[in-house]
């Protein structure tokens, strides 16, 4: 959940509505794969509820594991090269799946939603990047996360919420 903080604490509530009304709530089964090694990815995720497995090669090498509140598809998304790993559901999982081209558009024409989106995903490499590198990191969020863990976690429900109901 920790993962929550870095995205849904850059975004506003306008953002996050935006969100929730061009995702699309998806529920699929233990071993679905949602992103392929190599393949052009033409959905960005957010983790709603489960949790994914991140591996890498064959035989297949687990790079990580992803939790609720986490991003999947924002390195490709990025920049634009097919990914680097394969993302599969490790449980059943729940995610809000955006098509890339409607993000893409949104963020081109939205300033605003553009900053924020595109500072919300750094601050989640760098710590993911931090983590994976260096020993002795420091899991004390900084007091940007901090200032907005409420609001991080109420907007993370909410986009939750949306999705269910919708």
């Amino acid at each position: 959940m920790r993962k929550v903080l870095f995205v849904f604490g850059q975004l506003s509530d306008a953002d996050v509505d935006w969100l929730a009304k061009n995702g699309r709530r998806k529920r699929l089964a233990k071993s679905t794969v949602l992103i392929h090694e190599g393949v052009a990815v033409e959905t960005f995720y957010i983790l709603i509820d489960g949790e994914l497995l991140v591996t890498q090669g064959k035989p297949a090498r687990q790079l990580a594991r992803l939790g609720s509140g986490e991003i999947a598809g924002e390195m490709s998304f990025v920049d634009t090269r097919p990914p680097s790993a394969t993302v599969s559901a490790a449980t059943d999982v729940v995610v809000c799946a955006i098509p890339t081209d409607k993000l893409g558009k949104a963020l081109a024409e939205n300033l605003g939603f553009s900053s924020r989106f595109y500072k919300a995903v750094a601050t989640f490499l760098s710590d993911r990047l931090r983590r994976a590198t260096d020993r002795d990191y420091d899991d004390e969020l900084d007091d940007s996360v901090l200032d907005n863990v409420d609001r991080a976690g109420a907007r993370f429900h909410a986009l939750s919420r949306a999705l269910m109901d919708g």
